[in-house]
Parts: C-alpha cells; structure tokens; sequence
C-alpha cells in the first residue's frame, strides 16, 4: 500500500476578518479549471491556422472562456451532473442547481454544453461547426487531466477495493479500504494519452471531423477503461449499474463512441 498524500485542497487561503469562514479560499479544483482553460487558450491560439480559423487572440479568449468555459463546461457540467447523478436532490431542494460550491461537475454534461456553445459561436461567426470542434477537441484533454488530478487532492471520485501494491486508504472513505487511484488512471488515460493521441492526428489528417470524432471515440473508450477500476457513482441516490456490468459513467459514453463512428463514416 502507498500512503496517501493527505494534500490540503485548499491550494491558497487568503485570511479576510468578517468574510464568510474569515478567510478567502482558493482550491485547487477551481485553480484546474482556471489554469486548464488558459492552458487550452495558448493552445487554441498557437493551432487556430490549422483549422483555417480567422480569429484575434481576443476572439479566441471568448471561445475558450466565455462559450467553452462558462456557458458550456460549468453551466453544462452541473446541468449534467444534477440530471445524470444528484436529480434526487434537486426535487429536495429547488436551488440546488446553484450551489456548485457543495460539489457536483459532470463531463458528459460539460460534454454536451460545449458541443452547444461551439454550435452557437460557429453558426454567429460564419463557420462550420466540426471546424470548431476540431479546433477545441485536441485541447480538451488538458483540462481532464488536471481535472482529475484536483479529484485526487480532493480525495473523491476514488476507487474500487484492491490489493495492489499502490492501492492507498483515501480519508474521505468511511469504510477505509486499500482502494485503485483511479483518479490518477483517468488522468493518464483521458489526459496525458489522448492528448498525444490527439495532437499526433492533428499533422496527419485534414478532413474536417475528423479529430471531433477521434476524441468522443478515445474519451469514450478511456473513460470505460478507466470505470472499470472507479467506485461506481450514485445515481439518484442509488447504486446503479446496467445489467450489472456498466456503470453509469460507461453508459453516457456509448453514444459517444456511437456518435464518433458516425462521423467517421459520414466525413
């Protein structure tokens, strides 16, 4: 067993007398958000004439912060998350909607409300919508990958039981078990992997859908890898899984295999 980091997710507190908690905190998971969506910015704007795009560093910052990361990633990941997992909740209490502070951030949400905005930037600007999405796709893992590895400071999100050698007791179990890091599995797989998997096609291909469907294809596929070693998720406040093999998380990621296959044959 490897001994868990015990890494405090507050990254930086800033002492402020008469604020709420007396202090301003800044965790880590709200620093990977920050810092994964400058990280796609850079990118973005080092790739945009690849893709044939006609855009200023100012255009491409509103891509990527106003369309990609507030309306699609944040409003679409709690949306998601809220629909797919803590629906039980909502029916509770009517704005649990907004408290995104208590947790609760759903990629395939996050997934879908990008795929929204892009649709809505690409249809004002005048381009074609695979064309922005294969603009934004090979840039996304980075986000994940610091994404996840914020999941393993928080201590959720965490693993099966197992006895491997790097197995570690996470402090947020109540049944402290010797459980797999999944977390630091998803941000090898869907991170670090399909990134350089990505950025590989990028000089290899030019057809216009192409690296849109090549990252629902290996998102779907890592993040099913990646599922089969991560405590299944609650949905609804129950344990589910389909027919007792998949898991809700390997379930929102068959239509997106299905869709990537799609657009290969149709592109």
């Amino acid at each position: 067993m490897i001994k868990y980091p015990n890494i405090d997710p507050v990254a930086i507190s800033i002492p402020i007398p008469g604020f709420w908690g007396d202090a301003l905190n800044i965790h880590w998971y709200g620093l990977a958000y920050v810092v994964g969506a400058y990280l796609i910015y850079l990118r973005m704007a080092a790739t945009r004439n690849k893709f044939g795009i006609e855009a200023s560093k100012e255009e491409v910052s509103d891509v990527v912060f106003t369309y990609g990361l507030f309306f699609g990633a944040i409003i679409g990941g709690r949306l998601g998350s809220v629909l797919f997992y803590d629906l039980h909740l909502q029916f509770q209490d009517p704005f649990y909607f907004l408290k995104i502070w208590e947790g609760g951030m759903s990629f395939h949400g996050g997934l879908i409300g990008v795929m929204i905005a892009m649709f809505i930037y690409a249809k004002n600007k005048g381009y074609q919508f695979f064309q922005i999405t294969d603009w934004i796709a090979p840039q996304i893992p980075i986000a994940l990958f610091l994404g996840r590895i914020a999941n393993f400071i928080n201590a959720e999100l965490y693993g099966r039981e197992t006895d491997v050698a790097w197995g570690m007791i996470f402090p947020t179990d109540p049944d402290a078990l010797i459980r797999h890091p999944s977390q630091i599995y998803e941000a090898l797989l869907e991170g670090l992997l399909l990134f350089i998997f990505l950025n590989f096609i990028i000089n290899k291909t030019e057809k216009v859908g192409r690296h849109s469907a090549y990252f629902l294809i290996g998102y779907g596929i890592a993040r099913s890898i990646a599922e089969i070693y991560r405590t299944p998720d609650l949905v609804w406040g129950n344990d589910f899984l389909l027919f007792s093999f998949m898991t809700q998380g390997q379930l929102l990621c068959v239509p997106m295999i299905i869709l990537g296959l799609i657009i290969l044959l149709k592109k």
